[in-house]
């Protein structure tokens, strides 16, 4: 069993923060609390772009995923800690681009599973279930899951902007389960808060670690990329862009859509991403 206090649900109430609703404040959304907006707050002393992180983390998903449709040939996602519905979610990247695609959403926070639940009411090839994605164990037992993804079939685990609040030394023994429940031919996608290791950034990156985990969200790790790489031991990594080594890649740099035209920030260099195959 694998523990976490950023895993107990917050709910409704308003003297809590949420990582779902901090994560909602920081990309401009309305179902946030003032003290989710504290958390964002209180990191901004140090790191004024903090929202960027968000962004990076939903930009980086969106183009994943699309990978994942259209090169990956998957049809299947098992979306961990999804958080509060917002524009351009997993199920709408890749039912756009493959209709029939079966989309599982799992968080454990009552207010994203109603919210999820009413905006999903009519797809039937998406659902929302209620877990703990610190538990493997208990959620790739659970039925619902079982019975609208198919185990035996490629597919895809998403552990996007979620396993930073996991903030034990044994992250990859948690991952290490799930991974053993794929099937080969899935793919396991990663975007995570990121200590690049360079005097500049790497002190940003700490400063960041200790407001988050001391705020009212209590969590927010920053590992280094041998940290992050050992959630995919064993899986076959994906090159994150043309004539690039497979490996870790900053959020942005990952495959993006178009050139930059202006560098990254700071804090946009603090969140990285890796994708993976299971041979």
């Amino acid at each position: 069993m694998y523990a976490a206090p950023s895993s107990v649900p917050v709910g409704v109430d308003p003297t809590r923060a949420s990582i779902a609703r901090v994560y909602d404040a920081a990309l401009g959304g309305k179902d946030n609390y003032e003290i989710d907006r504290e958390v964002l707050r209180q990191v901004a002393t140090k790191a004024p772009e903090v929202r960027d992180l968000a962004w990076s983390n939903r930009n980086f998903l969106t183009r994943a995923v699309r990978f994942l449709a259209q090169q990956g040939r998957i049809t299947q996602f098992l979306d961990c800690g999804s958080g509060l519905p917002t524009a351009e979610n997993t199920h709408q990247i890749a039912q756009r681009l493959i209709p029939d695609a079966r989309v599982v959403y799992v968080d454990n926070d009552p207010v994203v599973l109603a919210h999820g639940r009413a905006i999903l009411e009519d797809n039937p090839h998406t659902h929302f279930v209620a877990e703990d994605i610190f538990q493997p164990g208990k959620l790739l037992a659970n039925d619902e899951i079982r019975g609208n993804l198919d185990f035996d079939r490629p597919l895809a685990l998403l552990q996007v902007g979620t396993l930073h609040h996991y903030t034990a030394d044994n992250a990859d023994d948690l991952m290490r389960e799930y991974i053993e429940a794929l099937p080969a031919g899935s793919f396991v996608v990663i975007a995570h808060f990121f200590d690049p290791e360079t005097p500049r950034s790497s002190e940003l990156a700490k400063k960041m670690e200790e407001l988050f985990i001391h705020s009212p969200m209590g969590s927010g790790r920053f590992r280094t990329a041998d940290e992050i790489l050992s959630f995919v031991d064993g899986l076959d990594i994906m090159p994150p862009g043309p004539d690039k080594a497979p490996g870790l890649a900053v959020c942005d740099h990952w495959w993006p859509d178009g050139p930059k035209l202006t560098p990254l920030n700071q804090v946009e260099q603090c969140i990285a991403a890796v994708v993976a195959r299971k041979p």
